[in-house]
């Protein structure tokens, strides 16, 4: 029998939504949030109402049966850490993301929105892939100070989605395929993938690997250390270079490419020089994680909104092809990849994991 599936996935100032009769996608639909609205509401989780009942005048302004709906999926949130794959929403889960165990994000939305309509309309309500699936292997989360170890905070859900549907080009399933996949966005982060699994990756928050539109990347460690120590910043305003004002916001003062590539086509050299730098860094990084996989990937594959410039592509690909072939997947599949983790698990491919929290 066919399945419904109604996939969520709430943005910082967008909720977007799909409905999908088994792979195929009905509709979908961005709902924009004016930011002032949103920043009436003291945390996150209080916007719960509101993103909810946007989603509902929505579906009944096109006469969706809610009751026939199989299963409600939504964006995993900043929860505990968890290996990857669909998970059930439990109460354990709700409470994580509601609090934000480990960060404040409207991603953290997704199971909370899921669950509501599930519990309303007699469904399951599952989360896919969300952004702290951690499968790091140990000699990953080492660092050369003891004090501080590495964490994965990556885009699994498109990253993993883009990985099994190129494995499937290929003839393989994932979990017989090595892949270096960069997910190149807002944010950027690239990982290396074997055997079904993200065995290393680049946590852009961390301050790693390439710079991306709003993120610094890796830095100098003992000239970052002068500028914390300068007195001209605070500790959120540091955190906020690296997380959300760095990059090509810092040098250039857009996050847009468009705008980028504007620059540069108005003779900005300094705008050209940043974005051979960001073609370059990318570039590097994949390098890096190819040596993870001892070379030995079936594919390189770029996603992402970045993947939609063609300079872009093409200067990346040039650095990186002599490892493995580009595949490129441009954009983001994540409300399809949110549905096919759910549909994976209402036709029985796959069992539903149990979320446990905090690891012991």
């Amino acid at each position: 029998m066919t399945k419904s599936v109604l996939a969520i996935n709430p943005g910082s100032t967008s909720t977007k939504f799909g409905l999908f009769e088994d792979s195929d996608i009905i509709f979908s639909v961005t709902l924009d949030h004016e930011a002032k609205l949103l920043d009436e509401y003291p945390a996150v989780a209080d916007q719960l109402p509101f993103r909810a009942e946007a989603i509902r005048k929505e579906l009944e302004t096109r006469s969706v049966n809610l009751n026939a709906i199989d299963a409600f999926v939504g964006r995993g949130g900043l929860s505990y850490p968890v290996e990857g794959g669909t998970y059930a929403i439990n109460d354990l889960l709700v409470h994580d993301v509601s609090v934000g165990v480990s960060g404040q994000h409207a991603s953290n939305l997704g199971a909370m929105i899921a669950r509501g309509f599930a519990d309303e309309y007699e469904a399951q309500a599952f989360i896919v892939n969300p952004v702290v699936v951690d499968e790091l292997e140990d000699v990953a989360r080492l660092t050369g100070l003891k004090e501080i170890s590495r964490n994965s905070i990556v885009h699994a859900l498109n990253q993993k989605e883009v990985a099994i549907q190129c494995a499937r080009k290929l003839g393989k399933t994932y979990e017989e395929s090595n892949f270096v996949v960069a997910h190149l966005g807002g944010g950027i982060s690239i990982s290396a993938h074997r055997k079904g699994r993200i065995i290393d990756t680049m946590n852009g928050l961390n301050g790693e690997g390439a710079m991306a539109a709003t993120r610094s990347g890796a830095l100098p460690a003992a000239g970052f250390l002068n500028l914390c120590f300068s007195g001209e910043y605070t500790r959120d305003e540091i955190y906020a270079l690296i997380t959300k004002n760095g990059g090509l916001v810092d040098h250039l003062g857009t996050g847009d490419l468009r705008k980028v590539k504007k620059m540069i086509d108005g003779g900005d050299d300094y705008a050209l020089l940043v974005y051979r730098t960001l073609i370059y860094q990318i570039g590097k990084t994949i390098g890096a994680y190819a040596a993870v996989l001892c070379g030995k990937l079936d594919r390189i594959i770029l996603t992402g909104g970045l993947a939609n410039d063609a300079g872009l592509v093409k200067g990346v690909t040039e650095m990186v092809e002599f490892i493995a072939e580009v595949e490129v997947y441009p954009g983001e599949l994540e409300l399809e990849a949110l549905a096919a983790g759910a549909l994976r698990v209402l036709n029985g491919e796959e069992v539903a994991k149990v979320y446990c929290g905090k690891r012991p």
